[in-house]
């Protein structure tokens, strides 16, 4: 069995650029292909953000202030 090592790292900071909005309102960003939900953010923003956890297939941030 293959298990896909996400490209982030649990506390690790990254620049993004929001994609787009989820459901739930959070911003959607793409590290290498791999999904980020900042809560808070909006769609078009460049930030900083900080990886809060990491999943198999998606990741959670929070902005850097």
């Amino acid at each position: 069995m293959t298990f896909f090592d996400p490209p982030v790292d649990q506390g690790k900071v990254y620049e993004v650029t929001i994609d787009a909005q989820g459901n739930k309102g959070d911003g959607i960003a793409h590290i290498e292909s791999f999904v980020v939900f900042v809560k808070g953010a909006k769609a078009g923003e460049k930030l900083k953000i900080r990886i809060t956890a990491v999943h198999r297939t998606f990741a959670l941030g929070e902005v850097v202030k």
